[in-house]
């Protein structure tokens, strides 16, 4: 190969093995260089005293833009990763001692909702997905698998855009939640997903619900194997159209023509090997990418005075014992505080003072992931990120005995074997901005083409790809980005 024809993608998270997938299918010689031993970037995985861990994300959706890596290097998904429906998508338990199970396509969920919460939130529920559906339809093609060169572009068409309006896109998510149902417990499990954005329901703009149509409508689904045998499974196929994929390889800095603008020449790795190439692909988080591998090229100034999301207390539990009986993959343990907790977190800054916890165990669905007879669980907290008011190193073990105090409240076995914490100073120290996995929060003002964009005009050559640019935050969102920046190195090809 020579410089002319090499692309290399920095990082095999989902978003550069999504654009690994998509330059190789266009035809480009593409070259992974990863600093781990593994694919997966925050879709990781650790093995601890004979249980499996899956580090990163724990809810998976929207399976044809995994099917779309495949397609694009010649592969089939099914030569390489199967994928089986969660159902129910969610056990959701209420403080009032009540539950709702999200189940897998409309007419049963319309019956779950009848069951619980009457007939006249099921009737309303068809409608609601109507909108969802709408809304979705209207925003996926237009809005968010989307490279955007302006602002204006938000207008051009301009038919969508008065769609959106129209829609309520851009009236708050909670209110719009509300128009459909009375019951509160309704309210929680639809508008919850707000959270992934970084925002609380009340503050989210509608147009995330597309976020809650994933999860609600087109439904969730697990890898077999576990969430980390998606990044296997796609760093497989493209190795197998040509890919070169280089584990345990760190890049020192991505090399421009003048040194700290100019035209993208190459990457230098530790040791002082120099790889030449005509595009970069960047997959480290955004600021931590302008900070340690561009010095001298100030980062954009939202990623340095932007709002940040709300960080994750995780804690990966290998426990001996019974589970509670109904315990489902996922698990949402509502607190009887709920916008008073986003108060808490969002404004304050520090810990929900009542939080609702998710608690996902994956070795119901994934006996491997665990010894016989033991369980592996996911536990996850929503805290502040490093902008907060929490000292972590103090707080700490707190956390660690009020997780440990909540599971054993809520009937889950606390005889533990195996454990790994994970708090705002392990996310930081994994390259994540202010301590969080997800990066800038969705406000109005952070999104779409108001988001650090994915083209570095000051250093041609140059793309970003991941939750930290467009469209941003979530395994779907972050496939889609990989798929934009292929397509940005297209453009640069075609000279646009």
């Amino acid at each position: 190969m020579t410089a002319d024809e090499r692309v290399v993608v920095v990082g095999a998270g989902l978003g550069g093995l999504s654009a690994a997938c998509h330059l190789a299918g266009a035809g480009h010689e593409v070259v992974v260089v990863e600093a781990g031993p593994l694919p997966g970037g925050r879709a990781g995985s650790a093995s601890i005293d004979g249980y499996r861990f899956d580090t990163g994300p724990t809810v998976l959706t929207m399976p044809h833009l995994i099917e779309r890596c495949f397609a694009a290097v010649g592969a089939s998904m099914a030569d390489h990763l199967t994928l089986r429906p969660v159902d129910p998508m969610y056990r959701a338990c209420y403080a009032d001692g009540s539950e709702l199970r999200v189940r897998h396509g409309r007419d049963a969920m319309t019956e779950e909702i009848r069951r619980v919460c009457g007939p006249a939130e099921a009737e309303s529920f068809g409608r609601f997905c109507a909108w969802l559906t709408e809304l979705y339809e209207l925003e996926m093609p237009r809005f968010i698998e989307r490279n955007f060169g302006s602002p204006l572009d938000l207008a051009r068409p301009l038919g969508p855009a008065l769609d959106l309006v129209r829609l309520g896109g851009f009236r708050k998510l909670a209110r719009s939640v509300g128009r459909y149902f009375d019951d509160d417990r309704l309210h929680r499990i639809f508008s919850f997903q707000a959270m992934y954005a970084g925002l609380a329901p009340y503050e989210a703009l509608s147009i995330y619900a597309v976020i809650t149509y994933m999860d609600t409508v087109n439904g969730v689904y697990v890898p077999e194997g576990g969430m980390h045998a998606l990044p296997l499974a796609l760093a497989a196929a493209a190795e197998q159209a040509g890919v070169k994929l280089r584990y345990d390889t760190r890049v020192e800095r991505i090399l421009l023509r003048q040194g700290t603008t100019g035209a993208v020449r190459g990457v230098r790795l530790e040791g002082g090997e120099v790889v030449p190439a005509k595009a970069v692909v960047a997959n480290p988080d955004l600021p931590v990418a302008y900070r340690t591998l561009l010095p001298g090229l100030p980062a954009p100034r939202s990623t340095r005075r932007g709002a940040y999301s709300p960080s994750a207390a995780v804690w990966h539990v290998g426990v001996r014992g019974e589970l509670p009986p109904g315990t489902e993959h996922h698990n949402i343990h509502f607190g009887r505080e709920w916008e008073g907790a986003f108060r808490a977190l969002l404004r304050d800054g520090t810990r929900m003072p009542d939080p609702s916890l998710l608690v996902s165990v994956p070795s119901l669905r994934e006996p491997s992931m665990a010894p016989p007879g033991r369980h592996a669980l996911y536990v996850l907290e929503p805290v502040p990120n490093l902008d907060g008011q929490v000292d972590w190193q103090d707080e700490r073990p707190r956390l660690r005995a009020d997780l440990e105090h909540a599971l054993d409240r809520l009937g889950y076995p606390t005889d533990i074997e195996a454990e790994l914490l994970v708090d705002p100073l392990d996310w930081e120290q994994r390259g994540m901005e202010r301590g969080t996995p997800f990066a800038l929060a969705h406000t109005f003002r952070q999104t779409g083409p108001f988001r650090p964009g994915n083209l570095e005009r000051r250093a041609p050559g140059l793309v970003f790809t991941g939750s930290g640019t467009v469209p941003g935050v979530g395994v779907p969102m972050v496939l889609v980005s990989g798929e934009l920046a292929a397509q940005r190195v297209a453009e640069m090809q075609a000279g646009r």
